[in-house]
């Protein structure tokens, strides 16, 4: 099977110099390497790496109106970190986690009235009946008293169906969008066959209304049940969410052996996993690509090798003009930030930060500087400035 191996340009040094060209794979033809000749702009955006603070095994962050950061632990651990002292606390009142494999704390986010409400999302791993699943509380934050923050009115609203063995492929990730909906990305928990299965939310986006329920003009929506909560369906494990300017979703997936995806979410489409992958399993067995099976929506980039991706922002910041609406894609495996132009035709990467640890999660502060989370025990709270 004649796979596409898209190899990026390795970078080095804190400061990514101009590069003058993108490493061809020996597999393309001509026509192919002369179109991405063509649509490869490379950038230089300089940028210098302050080091913050440190955590232990840090998954998301959000910050807060008063710029104090809320980051997660996987054990089990929400702290409030003040950027000016640089301490933090625990948040008291967090659901119980099952922690193990790929599984705890995971993604936390405000609702967008949280100045008003208060109100705030932590998506994290449980177990019950048939074993693991994700899960969705909605709680809010009291810090009346400044020096024991804690959680109130906690209420599950959500959680993956069913639940299943294993601890991986959770996904969990969240979003409000432009439409005021909480939008959720949910890995097939390593069964791949549930992310072609409408009776299940494993293996999808989905898009609920605030308390959890179903939004009303879902593709699915008249069908009932979990298969009301879907938007699209065949991903894999799904880690990062942004909208962009237009309102427009994007979703990066990690791929199975090869074939990590940046798919661009369109209402009721199937973006074919398991049936399709750019990548193969990993007992070597091959899976066909995305071209023999066009009924399925094919990713706008794929990485083969693979870059492991794990978050995903969308930058809209002043402070790196170079960067603004691009992609910012966390890697794992790859220890590198990566950078997306959405708008070049083809989709491409233009710039890659070597980061030299693996990199779990990204956000981007009110002031238009970058926060970044090193995965892992004693992993690093970074932050990016403008150089």
């Amino acid at each position: 099977m004649n796979k596409l191996l898209m190899t990026p340009l390795l970078y080095s040094g804190i400061l990514f110099l101009a590069a003058c060209g993108a490493n061809e794979s020996n597999s393309k033809t001509p026509e192919q390497n002369i179109a991405q000749q063509a649509s490869s702009q490379r950038i230089a955006q300089k940028y210098r790496i302050e080091s913050v603070a440190e955590f232990d095994e840090p998954w998301a962050i959000a910050s807060l109106p008063d710029q104090r950061l809320l980051i997660t632990e996987r054990k089990g651990q929400l702290k409030l970190f003040d950027p000016q002292t640089k301490s933090s606390i625990n948040v008291a009142g967090v659901p119980t986690v099952s922690y193990g494999g790929q599984g705890g704390l995971g993604d936390v986010i405000l609702h967008p009235d949280f100045q008003q409400n208060h109100e705030l999302y932590l998506s994290y791993a449980s177990k019950g009946q048939g074993g693991y699943g994700a899960e969705i509380a909605h709680a809010k934050l009291d810090l009346s008293d400044p020096k024991q923050p804690k959680l109130t009115d906690l209420k599950t609203i959500w959680q993956q169906v069913p639940k299943v063995s294993g601890q991986g492929h959770y996904g969990h990730r969240m979003q409000f969008g432009p439409d005021g909906k909480l939008w959720v990305s949910s890995g097939e928990r390593q069964k791949f066959d549930p992310a072609q299965d409408l009776k299940s939310n494993l293996g999808k986006v989905l898009r609920l209304n605030a308390d959890g329920t179903a939004a009303e003009d879902n593709p699915f929506y008249q069908q009932g049940g979990v298969t009301a909560e879907i938007w699209s369906l065949g991903q894999r494990n799904p880690l990062g969410m942004a909208f962009d300017q237009q309102g427009q979703l994007w979703v990066v997936e990690m791929g199975p052996k090869g074939g990590d995806e940046l798919n661009r979410i369109v209402k009721g489409e199937n973006y074919g996993y398991p049936t399709v992958s750019n990548g193969d399993h990993y007992s070597g067995l091959p899976i066909p690509d995305h071209h023999t099976r066009p009924e399925f929506k094919a990713p706008e980039i794929d990485w083969t090798p693979v870059i492991s991706p794990s978050s995903l922002i969308i930058y809209s910041g002043q402070q790196f003009p170079l960067w603004q609406h691009k992609a910012l894609i966390g890697g794992l495996s790859s220890k590198a930030i990566i950078v997306v132009d959405l708008n070049a035709k083809p989709v491409q990467e233009v710039q890659r930060l070597e980061m030299k640890q693996r990199i779990r999660g990204l956000h981007q502060a009110q002031d238009g500087s970058i926060w970044v989370i090193e995965d892992g025990p004693k992993a690093k709270l970074l932050k990016l400035h403008a150089n």
